[in-house]
């Protein structure tokens, strides 16, 4: 985004308190509207709750701009975004309002009315998640904003700076520069698969949304293409109700399967599968890769039938993954970590994620989460060892092939360690009180926790990670 002006809104912290204003009337009108049409969907993403969350939101943003005068003007920051949250928002808002014509309130009751409310309902809430994530309480967080794949946040800051929301064409020739894009129908596809609000621009949450569907970073797009592009047991903006509609047909073939992006949970995939009593249910895998989650399944006969299909796609090549720093777990750090309960793969900080970043010039591993809180405490040394932090690179572990068991659940990695720097022997874990959890640190859920916003229940399955959080 160029300027709020470039997108048709007047400039200035007035202008933007003018086009904040008109959001929140423009939300209020809409909200009037829907308590009048019957038969709505209650079910997550439900648009007459959705709209009350919003405008309380903006109305928080509203009040936290006043106050700081409406901020810099800084391209790509809060302002740009908000020019673009505001326009998109309004043309949203019009285009549900266009399914309810006056005086007509059962219109909307065919089935292509009702699938376009559905997916409208989808943007809404993604659009609602986006504007909490880099407007916490209403006030603005893009340009410190950490995205959950280090490659990923390393790309990003690296070629859009401070920058929370860039256009479409910039971005994807700036991706093009480390995952080539094809012009034409891949990149259209590619958009609307990343551009999940529908704004014509992406931003620092959106690509950060997409990234950690489609790991690993080292072959980003060759895991999109097999898994949202050709792969028959995607379904875009379907929601948990239309997932256990779609699969009663299979009900009769245990081992079908859909995958989805999950409403609620914006970042994690959602599997609604037939078991073999004949029940829907659904899963959402932790802490691993999709592909991983889907040929695990496949061999232990949960995932079998895309979409009741007979054919099942072969993910093996994902298992491929080329990258160029890596570091192979030698027996005696096997053992010795066995002696513990331990892994020498999990970070010795926050005993929760697995370690992917090494300091210079100690050689001492954590995960990058940890590493950016340290360096945002006074210390400015190795946490292990003291010694002067030089810089960092981002690594991935080979588990001993002794570890089967473990290895199923880490990301694949060819044995190929980076040249000139020395492999170190495992640090001891630290003390507690040298590193605390930061309050903005996303940690992922429980397996088997009831989603707080009663979307989806999860179900006892062995799918579910059994390396995340009890």
């Amino acid at each position: 985004m160029a300027s709020s002006a470039w997108l048709g809104l007047p400039w200035g912290p007035r202008g933007e308190q003018r086009a904040l204003t008109r959001a929140l009337r423009d939300l209020g009108h809409l909200a009037s509207t829907l308590c009048q049409v019957p038969h709505l969907d209650s079910s997550p993403p439900s648009l007459p709750d959705l709209l009350p969350q919003m405008a309380r939101l903006l109305q928080q943003v509203a009040e936290a701009r006043r106050q700081a005068g409406g901020g810099p003007q800084e391209p790509g920051g809060a302002s740009d975004f908000l020019a673009g949250f505001l326009t998109n928002l309004g043309q949203k808002v019009e285009q549900v309002a266009a399914l309810f014509p006056a005086g007509n309130k059962t219109s909307w009751e065919g089935p292509g009315h009702r699938r376009q409310l559905t997916k409208l309902a989808l943007i809404f809430s993604h659009m609602y998640t986006e504007l909490r994530t880099l407007f916490p309480d209403g006030r603005y967080c893009g340009h410190t904003y950490q995205l959950s794949k280090p490659q990923a946040q390393e790309f990003w800051r690296e070629n859009c700076g401070k920058r929370c929301v860039v256009l479409w064409e910039e971005f994807e020739k700036l991706l093009s520069s480390c995952h080539p894009v094809k012009p034409g129908v891949m990149s259209q596809a590619l958009k609307s698969t990343i551009d999940l609000t529908g704004s014509g621009h992406v931003s620092i949450f959106e690509f950060d949304v997409f990234t950690r569907l489609f790991q690993p970073w080292s072959s980003l797009l060759k895991n999109w293409t097999l898994l949202a592009v050709t792969h028959p047991g995607y379904m875009a903006f379907i929601t948990y109700a239309e997932v256990k509609a779609r699969l009663q047909t299979y009900l009769d073939k245990p081992g079908s399967y859909i995958f989805r992006l999950s409403c609620t949970r914006l970042g994690q995939w959602a599997i609604g599968y037939v078991s073999e009593d004949g029940q829907v249910l659904q899963t959402i895998p932790l802490n691993k890769s999709l592909f991983q989650a889907l040929r695990e399944g496949q061999k232990k006969g949960f995932y079998l039938y895309p979409d009741g299909r007979n054919v099942n796609p072969d993910l093996s090549e994902l298992a491929e993954v080329k990258d160029y720093r890596h570091i192979e777990v030698s027996q005696e750090q096997f053992q010795l970590y066995c002696t513990i309960n331990s892994t020498f793969e999990l970070c010795k900080i926050c005993a929760e994620r697995d370690k992917d970043t090494r300091l210079k010039p100690c050689g001492h591993l954590l995960c990058y989460p940890c590493l950016d809180g340290w360096q945002k405490s006074p210390g400015r040394t190795c946490p292990f060892c003291r010694c002067v932090i030089q810089g960092w690179e981002f690594v991935t572990i080979q588990p001993f092939p002794g570890d089967t068991q473990d290895q199923e659940d880490k990301e694949t990695s060819v044995k190929v360690c980076p040249r000139n720097f020395p492999l170190v022997a495992p640090p001891l874990p630290p003390r507690p009180d040298l590193f605390h959890r930061r309050d903005g640190d996303s940690e992922p859920v429980p397996a088997r926790a009831q989603d707080p916003e009663n979307e989806e229940p999860r179900e006892p399955h062995p799918e579910n990670d059994r390396h995340g959080p009890e």
